[in-house]
């Protein structure tokens, strides 16, 4: 424990510690780190097939266009260059002018959390894994379904902020709808900078949202506005309206956040068969054509603003029309969008998601396929790491429990192997010698408290222990972690003169009524 292998929050060794006079379970869980990928991401398809892509979706936009709603946008996007109509929303793109544009989005840029140990890399071999975002509603065992509000919203970023391997709060893991609409934004930003440490995600919903994050923001991190512009501190999701749609608040939001310097996720939720071609190639190509335009826009409104490529590319159940995730589709399109990324030499995003209703089999097998899909295509960011169910509809506490044993189990992965003279053990081999075992050599002995990943929910028992035991499944376990770990949960350290101006802040928005609850 002494070097650093290991901290106090989780599983495995149990003891006990005070926390606001409760006993509670002593938890144990490997200490934050920024995690790489050590391996080439898997190439899909070929150059060949990547480039017929990228000029089906240059052909796309360019023929085509796609209806920009936000006339601010669309006067940007003329001005650039774009074939703008009065009057109409249509917007069109010669090929060469979106080759130049998105030339100058850096590969690689720095997300800074308001503790620095907590900051990441996004770009080049980083990984970065994130808390699900945006779900209506929420979940466990013993209320059930129900939907989202501040205490359950509160009690997901406590559990996001106490484990390691989430690296960032993705954004509202719940929306808190008992809270009004016109200040709610306030109160969940509030949240996040006193619950948490580790940078977040804001929800561009019209100019006065973004503009009270960005302010919110700079106060947290004791920046000047100047000082805000050079240094990305939070980040905002930026969707499609699929098909070839770029709605109002969502352009609001990518102009404002790169005017400010700080970066942006284009994610085109493009669903084979509905939103998008039943084929990959064909929904691939529509959600490039439509991230390109987005990434284009935050570049002509600023040269050099950090952007994120997301993909969120899927495909439907055809009998229901409901969307499915974790699908072998799914999984092609996360290693497509790498590939297109890469091309662009853009940072990637990608989610770990499934369309189990409950924390059963599908929920796990869905999950794992998401997460490799995400890994072997590159993803710098894994949006919806830990919570994710019912397609999205949901936020559920023991489907974090799996989904972080899910994430460590990637992270354990992604370290080194090591083939040093003592890792390759000749001396213990020649101590035990043949027909021996290893449990008691010093060898094992001095390294088996951090030897292996211990898991959260995995039951390695032999079956008459196990059965002697209450024959406890992994829901169940889950169920009783969560518990165990908010118990333990610690609030980080605030300045209170930060505090101070963020309260104040606050309560002058509030008084003033907020933002405006229609677009």
């Amino acid at each position: 424990m002494a070097n650093d292998q290991m901290v106090q929050v989780a599983h495995g060794r149990r003891g006990r510690r005070r926390q606001n006079g409760v006993s509670a379970p002593a938890l144990v869980q490997r200490p934050f780190r920024r995690l790489a990928l050590p391996y080439p991401p898997v190439t899909l398809i070929s150059e060949d097939q990547v480039e017929y892509i990228h000029q089906a979706s240059l052909k796309l936009l360019s023929e085509t266009g796609l209806d920009v709603l936000h006339q601010g946008a669309r006067a940007i996007m003329k001005k650039a260059g774009a074939d703008v109509r009065e009057g109409e929303p249509r917007v069109r793109f010669d090929p060469a002018l979106i080759v130049e544009v998105i030339a100058t989005v850096p590969s690689e840029f720095t997300l800074h959390a308001r503790n620095p140990r907590h900051t990441v890399t996004m770009g080049g071999n980083s990984v970065v894994f994130n808390m699900m975002a945006s779900a209506p509603n929420c979940s466990d065992t013993d209320q059930g379904r129900r939907a989202g509000n501040r205490e359950d919203y509160r009690n997901f970023l406590r559990l996001a902020q106490m484990h390691n391997v989430l690296h960032v709060t993705g954004g509202y893991p719940v929306e808190p709808v008992d809270i009004h609409a016109s200040i709610r934004h306030l109160d969940c930003i509030q949240d996040y900078i006193t619950l948490t440490d580790k940078a977040y995600c804001i929800y561009s919903l019209g100019e006065e949202r973004v503009s009270d994050a960005m302010e919110m923001t700079r106060i947290a991190h004791g920046l000047t506005r100047e000082e805000l512009r050079d240094r990305a501190c939070v980040f905002s999701i930026i969707n499609t309206n699929s098909p070839l749609q770029l709605d109002i608040p969502m352009m609001q939001g990518v102009m404002a956040m790169a005017e400010m310097g700080q970066p942006v996720v284009i994610t085109p939720f493009t669903l084979a068969g509905a939103m998008a071609p039943i084929t990959i190639a064909g929904a691939v190509t529509l959600q490039n054509a439509e991230a390109l335009a987005a990434v284009s826009l935050s570049q002509m409104v600023q040269p050099g603003a950090p952007v994120v490529y997301g993909g969120f590319t899927s495909n439907v159940d055809m009998k229901t029309g409901s969307p499915a995730f974790g699908t072998p589709e799914y999984m092609k399109a996360q290693h497509i969008g790498g590939q297109l990324a890469r091309r662009y030499g853009i940072p990637y995003r990608s989610s770990n998601v499934c369309a189990a209703n409950t924390v059963d089999a599908q929920a796990a097998y869905e999950a794992v396929f998401s997460l490799w899909g995400a890994i072997n295509g590159g993803a710098n960011m894994l949006m919806h790491g830990a919570g994710w169910l019912e397609g999205g509809l949901c936020c559920s506490y023991e489907k974090i429990m799996l989904d972080i044993d899910l994430l460590q189990m990637v992270s354990e992965f992604l370290q080194p192997v090591s083939t040093g003279r003592d890792d390759l053990a000749l001396d213990a081999i020649n101590e035990v010698g043949p027909a021996g075992h290893f449990f008691g050599t010093d060898h094992t002995q001095a390294r088996y408290r951090d030897a292996f990943y211990s898991p959260i929910l995995s039951d390695w028992r032999n079956f008459e222990t196990w059965s002697e035991a209450g024959s406890p499944i992994a829901i169940e376990r889950a169920n009783a972690e969560w518990k165990n770990r908010l118990a333990a949960y610690e609030a980080p350290p605030l300045d209170p003169a930060i505090r101070e101006e963020l309260d104040a802040f606050v309560t002058r928005r509030k008084a003033e009524g907020g933002a405006a609850t229609d677009f």
